[in-house]
């Protein structure tokens, strides 16, 4: 495994969408995600909705805490904008993040939000790679 893979976090975000508040949620979401396409650190972010269970999961890749950081600093009116709609149900952070990353997660979840942290074991990444005939 290279130095770089073993800096990149995978975040997991599972929502719970208020009721009433689907096609707002969505909006939301859409906004937020076209400005980190445009505008984020994030190698990848994907978005998934339960309408049936009204949840919501987020997967979002990073190279690194520094591009969290950025993310944080760059994407926070449309993070606030998204949790007008929500609230998170759990988080999960895939990889081993920095102090100061994990602990801003843990702050800004506070202790009724279930948080885990999973460390790598192995693994690659394929991305802008054509595939294999």
């Amino acid at each position: 495994m290279s130095y770089q893979d073993e800096t990149i976090l995978l975040f997991r975000n599972t929502m719970r969408i208020t009721d009433g508040h689907l096609e707002d949620f969505r909006d939301a979401i859409a906004r937020a995600v076209e400005f980190a396409q445009q505008h984020g650190p994030q190698l990848m972010v994907q978005t998934f909705v339960d309408e049936t269970r009204m949840l919501a999961h987020s997967f979002q890749l990073y190279r690194d805490s520094d591009a969290v950081r950025l993310h944080w600093k760059l994407a926070d009116p449309f993070i606030q904008d998204v949790m007008k709609h929500c609230r998170v149900k759990h988080f999960e952070v895939f990889g081993e993040p920095d102090a100061e990353v994990a602990a801003g997660l843990r702050s800004s979840l506070g202790e009724q939000t279930p948080l885990t942290f999973s460390p790598r074991i192995a693994g690659f990444l394929r991305f802008g790679v054509a595939p294999q005939a």
